[in-house]
């Protein structure tokens, strides 16, 4: 009944494909859009790394695509490729800090079947300052609150901050390039919360892992005791 009052009161098209959304917790995409998303569902064979899809039929031993290899966190998962209702959700998020519930219940549900259930600590990946101060949050610490307030482990968003405003990521970056452009971009303003721990990174998109990689390189500088890493979408 409240999907139907929403769908009156309040119509909505879906900013993938423009048909209407017809239910609330669905956000800002169509159940077409959400039906045409892949979604990880754990039979897939992905990087035993970096989470890349490698093929549909499931492995029944670790796989690596090695493109990670030289990359400083342990291991990262993502709810899905990037496309579709994945997509639109995160520009939306990158606008608004608003997480539909298929969303939260994909993301949190992602978390709970992964490897990462001995995390004891939730670190945002940061934005620089200037870049918060024109969006007027950050994407990253949005889920993380989710994640953290459904999980009860500790979130710190204060310790791992962006000391440089690196350039924007463009299409057509190789992983070298972007890996460049994070060089010394982050830094630990309280190791001594992070020593020994084992931390989750979290953010919206794992693209080339250059960011994932940079932030996990400097925690573990500081005495993190390894680093996974969670988001919504990984690319192709």
């Amino acid at each position: 009944m409240l999907d139907a009052m929403f769908a009156v009161a309040y119509p909505q098209a879906c900013q993938s494909c423009g048909n209407s959304v017809e239910r609330l917790a669905d956000g800002v995409a169509c159940g077409d859009c959400w039906r045409a998303t892949k979604i990880f569902s754990g039979t897939e064979a992905l990087c035993a790394k970096c989470g890349a899809f490698l093929q549909t039929e499931p492995s029944n031993y670790p796989t690596f695509c090695h493109r990670c290899d030289e990359h400083f966190y342990d291991a990262a998962s993502a709810v899905g490729e990037y496309g579709h209702a994945l997509t639109v959700s995160i520009l939306h998020l990158k606008r608004e800090p608003f997480v539909a519930a298929r969303l939260k219940k994909l993301f949190v549900s992602r978390f709970q079947t992964s490897v990462f259930q001995a995390v004891e600590m939730i670190v945002p990946v940061p934005l620089s300052k200037k870049r918060k101060l024109e969006r007027g949050f950050n994407q990253a610490a949005v889920l993380s609150k989710i994640l953290a307030d459904r999980t009860k482990i500790n979130l710190d968003g204060q310790s791992l901050v962006r000391r440089l405003d690196t350039p924007m990521h463009r299409v057509g970056m190789d992983g070298k390039a972007r890996a460049m452009s994070v060089k010394n971009a982050f830094e630990v303003k309280r190791p001594k919360l992070i020593a020994g721990k084992t931390i989750l990174l979290v953010d919206d998109v794992f693209t080339s892992g250059a960011t994932a990689s940079g932030c996990a390189e400097i925690l573990k500088q500081n005495g993190a005791e390894k680093v996974y890493v969670l988001t919504l979408a990984k690319t192709l």
